[in-house]
């Protein structure tokens, strides 16, 4: 039996980038954490773990999974490329060119889509072709499979900037600095940080109702506009709040009201990562893997 080739990872995330060198979850032979600042000097520390992993190990494949918008049109000039994303200094960066020295097949999706194919590789979504993972932590976006494929037309999907009905009475302008109060501008951590204000945000603080308000309403649309058989909600900040997919999933359904297949969803429709924390690395390593084997 043929072994499983090493791959080197990338997850580019807007507070924390994790290099990871794996073959599967059961398999990790390192994994580097590094913050995300500044291009130059985040991607540069990333430089210096993949020479030293490729020095060493000599993977046979890399993987990338990094916020968006991202540039995936192969025929562009600027295929690759992180383009107008809301992270201050990361507009217009190329990511993908910078690791073609290293020779060997490079996968590259956003981090939602990377962490859509773990889940189904390894995790919760296993034999399923239309599901979407969502992700909640300094932003808010969707990797939707359609038919076992993302959504890419003009560009990626960036569902975390729709803009939904807002809760009753709520006015806060939002975040987001193209959309003020899209989803993400009154979803994400940051979002949450700027209406909580300093410190620890508690479990019955009243603003979760505006966030739980905002991504049910997203559910409702991905719902009524893709059907997915399943949504999987991960991410920092749904991971810290135990109470928020199962809030979520309450506004939702209300939301849909038995509207046609909303009527029979099942109890396990709106779920968490079945592989926690690690669905946004691993999702790397199932883009690089993906790129080994096509």
């Amino acid at each position: 039996m043929t072994a499983t080739p090493l791959i080197a990872g990338i997850e580019i995330g807007g507070s924390k980038c994790i290099c990871i060198l794996a073959r599967s979850p059961e398999d990790i032979v390192e994994q580097v954490r590094i913050e995300t600042r500044d291009p130059a000097a985040t991607l540069n520390e990333v430089d210096a773990a993949l020479e030293r992993w490729h020095g060493e190990h000599r993977f046979a494949a890399i993987g990338l999974a990094a916020f968006g918008p991202l540039e995936l049109n192969p025929a562009s000039p600027h295929y690759g490329a992180i383009v107008s994303t809301p992270k201050p200094g990361w507009s217009d960066t190329p990511i993908t060119s910078r690791f073609a020295r290293f020779g060997v097949p490079i996968g590259l999706d956003t981090d939602v889509v990377g962490a859509a194919r773990a889940e189904q590789r390894w995790g919760a979504a296993q034999g399923l072709a239309d599901f979407a993972y969502m992700t909640v932590g300094t932003g808010v976006g969707v990797g939707a499979l359609v038919a076992d494929r993302p959504i890419l037309g003009r560009g990626n999907a960036e569902m975390g900037h729709m803009r939904v009905s807002r809760l009753a009475g709520d006015d806060w302008p939002g975040i987001c600095r193209f959309h003020g109060d899209c989803v993400e501008g009154l979803a994400c951590g940051p979002a949450i940080t700027a209406r909580h204000g300093p410190g620890a945000v508690a479990a019955d603080w009243p603003g979760w109702a505006t966030v739980e308000h905002a991504l049910a309403m997203l559910i409702h649309n991905l719902v009524v506009t893709l059907q997915p058989q399943q949504i999987i909600i991960g991410g920092g900040v749904a991971s810290g709040q135990a109470s928020l997919i199962d809030a979520v999933r309450r506004r939702a359904l209300e939301s849909l009201a038995g509207y046609y297949t909303a009527s029979d969803l099942p109890d396990d429709f709106l779920i968490a990562p079945g592989l926690g924390t690690q669905a946004g690395p691993l999702g790397a390593i199932a883009l690089g893997l993906s790129a080994l084997e096509s």
